[in-house]
């Protein structure tokens, strides 16, 4: 099932529906990563019941998300949807008093045209709270890419950056500087334009990418989500962005085709192969050379030996659920696994460019033959290939 070696990489189309979970699921980490946000989901009692299971919180947490429960009249256009939101806005204004609101947009919303676009402006206005709206129907995405939507809407409400190229590059000749916690030595920052990264990561997995860039003498502007929607980093023209999650292809249009941002396309930092790979692609965009990531991936390497041991020889099919499988099968193919198929929901060639090219490199690499690649897989014919 698989192709030779010194073939190239190619990717097939099949037409099967998507077989993930719902994309509003991505309420269940966005909401705990930008911590003065409020999500609200316009949907069904299905959605609600699938949110309360997905995410199983209880009630007394007092999570900041709830769902927009839609009836029967609001279905069929009896009811006035902007003045039930609305009043939903002031109880939460009241209530959580977050700093932004994110209208999370369902296949209810999607199959009656919804105008939650046009409801959101004049409601914004009103209350004074800006509100999002992100589209996350099952209909079109897979369970990660209702992140990609969110960060698109919110890529838009990012502050332009205040100085001009010219002025900014002048700005930042005076170098920054800081103490390493490990090593007691001076280490500055080069001279480089703004980085900006995207994509949501637990705040210790961010740090350390952070660090890691900070060992290369490069330093990270801002993240997109940030912490809270006060501290969005600023984007324009002659900010650099580069994405930390193979979904965020929406994302990574927005900011180049209307922030007119510079993308810098990297593999993942999936794995200490793929991080190595996403910091060569960053360093010499700012004109830096990468310094010791052989030795700091070897090691890593080596403290991994156990974990290998146990995978090495065995064998894994990706039948397409996250996005994530291309990068996860060129780690697991490092590690020393078979991988005999990668099913992906969906995607974008130019975005995952990079990590398709290192996947390549990995199988020449490891001397194994390059995986069977299959977008929009379709289930029944992935059975029977596995059973093959």
């Amino acid at each position: 099932m698989s192709v030779k070696i010194d073939e190239p990489l190619t990717v097939e189309c099949e037409t099967g529906n998507y077989h993930t979970f719902c994309p509003i699921s991505c309420v269940s980490w966005l909401y705990q990563k930008i911590e003065d946000s409020f999500f609200l989901v316009v949907g069904t009692k299905t959605c609600g019941y699938f949110l309360q299971n997905a995410l199983g919180v209880m009630i007394f947490a007092e999570p900041r998300y709830a769902m927009a429960e839609l009836e029967e009249g609001d279905i069929s256009a009896q009811l006035n949807d902007y003045e039930g939101l609305k009043k939903l806005c002031i109880r939460i204004r009241k209530d959580r008093d977050p700093s932004v609101i994110i209208w999370i947009g369902t296949c209810t919303t999607e199959i009656i045209k919804m105008d939650l676009e046009g409801m959101a402006p004049k409601l914004e206005w009103e209350i004074g709270i800006p509100i999002l709206v992100a589209r996350a129907n099952g209909l079109d995405y897979a369970f990660t890419q209702g992140e990609d939507t969110v960060l698109a809407a919110m890529a838009h409400r990012c502050p332009e950056p205040e100085f001009s190229v010219r002025e900014r590059k002048e700005t930042i000749q005076n170098f920054f500087t800081f103490h390493s916690r490990k090593k007691e030595e001076l280490v500055e920052y080069a001279n480089h334009p703004s980085l900006v990264l995207f994509g949501s990561l637990p705040s210790n997995v961010a740090s350390q990418l952070n660090l890691e860039l900070k060992r290369q003498s490069i330093k990270v502007s801002g993240w997109l989500p940030a912490q809270k929607y006060t501290d969005l980093p600023s984007l324009g023209d002659g900010v650099y962005v580069c994405g930390v999650n193979p979904f965020l292809s929406r994302t990574a249009t927005t900011l180049v085709r209307r922030e007119k941002c510079q993308l810098i396309g990297a593999p993942f930092p999936i794995g200490p192969d793929g991080t190595r790979a996403w910091i060569e692609k960053i360093c010499p965009v700012f004109g830096v050379e990468p310094q010791g990531l052989e030795e700091r991936e070897e090691r890593i390497w080596k403290s991994l030996k156990d974990y290998l041991d146990l995978v090495r020889g065995k064998s894994v099919f990706f039948m397409g659920d996250n996005l994530l499988e291309v990068s996860l099968a060129r780690f697991l193919i490092r590690c020393g696994m078979i991988v005999h198929e990668i099913g992906i929901p969906y995607m974008d060639k130019r975005y995952q460019a990079a990590e398709l090219s290192l996947l390549q490199d990995t199988c020449i690499k490891m001397c194994v033959p390059i995986p069977r690649i299959v977008e929009k897989p379709d289930n029944s014919n992935q059975i029977r290939r596995i059973r093959e």
